[in-house]
């Protein structure tokens, strides 16, 4: 499949600037077979389309300030974006400035703070805390809630809530795994008396996520890593439901990415702890997820890809131009679609 097969227009106004002003009052797209159905909705549904035996999981990852702003000595404006963090001093981050940054340059951070540029692999730019300050210090003292580009708007106080969700524990992602912010605890709640478990994994979110892909060619992208972590509860937990004829229900495409990758590094869902650079697109085989549930993604993105392997390209754009032309909020802060997988999951 080329690029331009995961293209569709989008007008601005429907790109969410803002959350609702309840976690659950977004809307919901529910998908149907293979016949094309859908029915409109709301997330307070999303209870009612569980049963009793199913697992759902969650990517317990915390979004980190990863957004800074500083000057060189020269005066020059730099915009920083943590990517990944290395270690309590060191991280690697893209930087946006007039002129060139080069290692061994110091970077002056508002309000406080500065950081050294130490080196550069690719496009990203290894960084340090200077004057032995840790970066969760800078990040505490410094930092902005990275909203996505999409997002026209600086970020503000309400944005250190809304963009995080109720369960998020393990700080280190950059962006939000973005389905999941439309659960609160009394969805959860909700969710867990009718019968179903859950289960957490980890996936440190990275701003490698909104990379686009260069060309028309999607065979030779090369996705960016993040660090992930399924844990052996986790994995028992959904054997369990599994073993009893449950369905494992994905809360995010990070979290189908994190299991789907345990998955295909051990033959069969088994604890994994390392980084992934799994890039799921058509003919992939999933092993692990039924159902998942997951906002709209941006035009030839390679979430959209996933969603497409995982339901099949032609019922996934179809409800997308549905979607479109029906007026819902897309992206970050918007509203989300209910899948079912398109095929019999590959033997594990």
């Amino acid at each position: 499949m080329q690029l331009s097969d995961f293209d569709y227009v989008l007008p601005d106004s429907q790109i969410a600037q803002h959350p609702t002003a309840r976690r659950r009052d977004a809307r919901l797209l529910v998908v149907g077979d293979e016949s094309g159905q859908w029915t409109d909705g709301g997330i307070a549904d999303l209870p009612g389309l569980f049963r009793a035996g199913d697992v759902m999981v969650l990517n317990d990852t915390r979004v980190i300030p990863a957004r800074l702003f500083g000057r060189k000595a020269t005066g020059g404006a730099v915009e920083i974006m943590i990517e990944r963090v290395m270690s309590p001093q060191q991280a690697m981050a893209q930087l946006r400035a007039s002129k060139p940054t080069r290692p061994g340059t110091r970077i002056a951070l508002e309000p406080s703070g500065a950081i050294e540029v130490w080196g550069r692999e690719g496009d990203l730019f290894l960084i340090q805390g200077a004057d032995g300050a840790t970066l969760p210090e800078l990040l505490a003292a410094s930092g902005h809630i990275p909203l996505p580009p999409y997002i026209t708007r600086a970020d503000d106080a309400a944005d250190a809530e809304r963009y995080q969700t109720v369960f998020a524990a393990q700080p280190g992602a950059v962006a939000a795994p973005t389905a999941g912010l439309h659960l609160d605890e009394s969805m959860l709640a909700e969710i867990a008396a009718r019968g179903v478990a859950t289960a957490k994994v980890t996936l440190h979110v990275g701003a490698g996520t909104f990379q686009p892909i260069r060309g028309d060619s999607i065979d030779g992208h090369v996705m960016h890593a993040e660090r992930i972590e399924v844990s052996e509860a986790a994995c028992a937990t959904i054997a369990e439901a599994r073993a009893a004829g449950g369905r494992v229900i994905a809360i995010g495409t990070t979290v189908a990415r994190a299991l789907e990758s345990a998955a295909q590094a051990c033959g069969s869902l088994a604890p994994f702890r390392g980084d992934t650079r799994l890039f799921i697109k058509e003919g992939f085989q999933f092993r692990v997820v039924d159902a998942l549930l997951t906002n709209f993604h941006l035009p030839r993105s390679t979430l959209l890809m996933l969603v497409s392997a995982f339901a099949g390209h032609g019922r996934v754009m179809a409800a997308y131009e549905h979607a479109v032309a029906a007026g819902y909020r897309f992206f970050s802060y918007g509203d989300a679609m209910w899948l079912t997988h398109q095929s019999p999951r590959a033997a594990s």
